[in-house]
């Protein structure tokens, strides 16, 4: 009060004068200060005019109202440390700046390109894929089963529908699922995954449907870690990974081990590189998941049978859990490459093998040749869990309801599409057909393009969706980007979207031999 009362008597000297104060100016004065403490605009006097206050006068009336305010609650310094920590790439400053240059075309600033291309994130439909008709017209007909009486849809997807409607509370999709999904959807997953692997058995109760196949990978690691100090789990990834898993473990206190992907070998997956990472870790925690990503992201590489079997093999010796990314199955390119899944070579390793390695695999509807990633439809297939871990599996999978529904919708339609002798094969074989025929062209052409750039160097791209190309930085370069407190692929990555307004990733973000540098980029549209 006495720092308030000081304040007030000298706004009331600058008010009135050298001469003091009077009438009712010195009321005037109080009644203004306390409006500017308590944040309030000053009241003009009743008959005397507006007043003007200076500048200094209204600094230290605020001054005392924000000592006034309580401190918050959550700062950087008492938020949770391993939120913090989080970093996920594809999202980061490079695609903030993209959207500052966005706003900057859109009022008319002139730059040297008229649109920014973001290729940072693997957004199918938003460089330009179309739809799939058939997912679209079950999943609109799932939405507002009115249309279910309109001659415009056909037969085949009304009953795709009518099937997704009676496994849903009310026949609405608008109603909470099972938390592991709805069940006829979890046995066309199991299905698929049948036809898939060419007759491997698949039980409908070991599928989960998730929001999208990060929500799966999540709640899979979550359950995973545990202990303190060195016998805190260690979580292996390949390097360059994506980085959901760095954040992932991040954001769960786990352990990361890296193990290197062979650049100079097409990035190849080397056992030899498992057993290095792994002897190493064991000096400071405790490792026992190990995570593959086949076919790669960013790296775009497909494993072959031989490295699937040395991983299942090491997986098998080490006791490790196995996760199994295997979102981009359908994105297979080169000529010599094959999709094989973990759990269809597991099987055909032998009972020992199989029936011993605890695996889960995860696929999405985000990626492929649906392209669907706002539905955030996905499933995972976890194999040889202990029955008591299960349990905590589902009841931690309840804790978030159920995934969303017309994300459910849409899996089904990936595991369970048209097939030969119904009215809607022949369109929907001849749209995925194109979808995946077009991406391999643009694998080929984003190759070639890059390997004719000067001072790129890009791998053959098996597979996925991405590029992940080597740049050679002159040292000038690199000197200018530390001056600029940025690591130089991003410097370099930066550069790229100014001059030309293409957005990509720097390599740092998913990580890269010391001294190398690369970024990922998804096959761009207008290639």
């Amino acid at each position: 009060m006495h720092r308030f009362v000081l304040v007030a008597r000298q706004a009331a000297a600058r008010l009135c004068g050298p001469g003091g104060c009077r009438g009712g100016r010195t009321d005037m004065a109080l009644r203004c200060a306390a409006s500017l403490a308590a944040g309030r605009q000053p009241r003009g006097p009743r008959r005397e005019g507006t007043v003007r206050w200076s500048s200094a006068a209204k600094a230290s009336a605020v001054k005392i109202n924000e000592k006034a305010s309580r401190e918050k609650i959550l700062t950087l310094e008492s938020m949770n440390p391993q939120v913090k920590a989080v970093e996920y790439a594809v999202r980061g400053p490079i695609v903030l700046k993209a959207g500052e240059i966005e706003k900057e075309l859109r009022k008319g600033i002139k730059k040297p390109f008229t649109e920014v291309i973001k290729a940072n994130i693997g957004d199918a439909h938003a460089m330009g894929q179309r739809p799939i008709t058939f997912l679209r017209q079950v999943v609109a007909l799932c939405t507002y089963p009115n249309l279910l009486d309109s001659p415009s849809f056909p037969e085949d997807a009304k009953k795709r529908a009518r099937r997704i409607l009676q496994g849903c509370g009310g026949n609405s999709l608008g109603s909470y699922t099972a938390s592991q999904g709805i069940n006829c959807i979890r046995e066309d997953v199991a299905s698929y995954i049948e036809r898939r692997d060419g007759g491997v058995p698949a039980d409908p109760d070991n599928i989960y449907l998730t929001t999208g196949a990060s929500d799966g990978i999540s709640a899979i690691l979550k359950i995973l870690i545990s202990g303190g100090g060195k016998s805190r789990t260690g979580v292996m990834i390949p390097i360059p990974q994506y980085p959901l898993y760095s954040a992932a473990i991040s954001e769960l206190g786990a352990i990361q081990v890296n193990y290197y992907l062979d650049e100079e070998n097409c990035w190849a997956l080397n056992v030899n590189e498992l057993r290095r990472a792994l002897n190493e870790a064991k000096a400071y925690c405790n490792p026992k998941v190990l995570c593959i990503i086949n076919p790669g992201n960013p790296t775009g590489q497909v494993q072959s049978r031989k490295c699937i079997e040395d991983v299942i093999h090491f997986a098998w010796e080490e006791k490790l859990f196995l996760l199994a990314d295997e979102v981009y199955q359908d994105n297979v390119y080169s000529e010599g490459c094959q999709f094989h899944s973990f759990k269809k070579i597991l099987y055909e390793m032998g009972p020992e093998y199989y029936n011993n390695v605890e695996l889960a695999s995860f696929h999405s509807t985000s990626k492929g040749y649906m392209g669907e990633c706002g539905y955030r439809g996905g499933y995972m297939e976890v194999i040889n869990l202990h029955p008591e871990i299960k349990g905590q599996l589902v009841k931690l999978l309840s804790v978030r309801l159920c995934p969303p529904v017309s994300g459910q919708a849409a899996m089904d339609i990936v595991v369970n599409p048209p097939v030969p002798g119904e009215e809607s094969y022949a369109q929907f074989i001849k749209e995925k057909e194109s979808v995946l025929n077009n991406l391999a062209k643009k694998a080929k052409l984003t190759e070639d393009m890059f390997n004719k750039i000067p001072g790129v160097h890009c791998n053959p791209l098996q597979g996925a969706m991405y590029a992940f190309p080597r740049i050679f930085i002159p040292s000038k370069a690199i000197e200018e980007a530390k001056a600029h407190k940025m690591a130089p692929d991003m410097f370099y990555c930066m550069k790229l979207l100014e001059e030309t307004g293409i957005c990509v990733v720097p390599g740092s973000g998913f990580g890269q031999r010391e001294g190398t540098y690369h970024f990922r980029c998804q096959r761009l549209r207008h290639l």
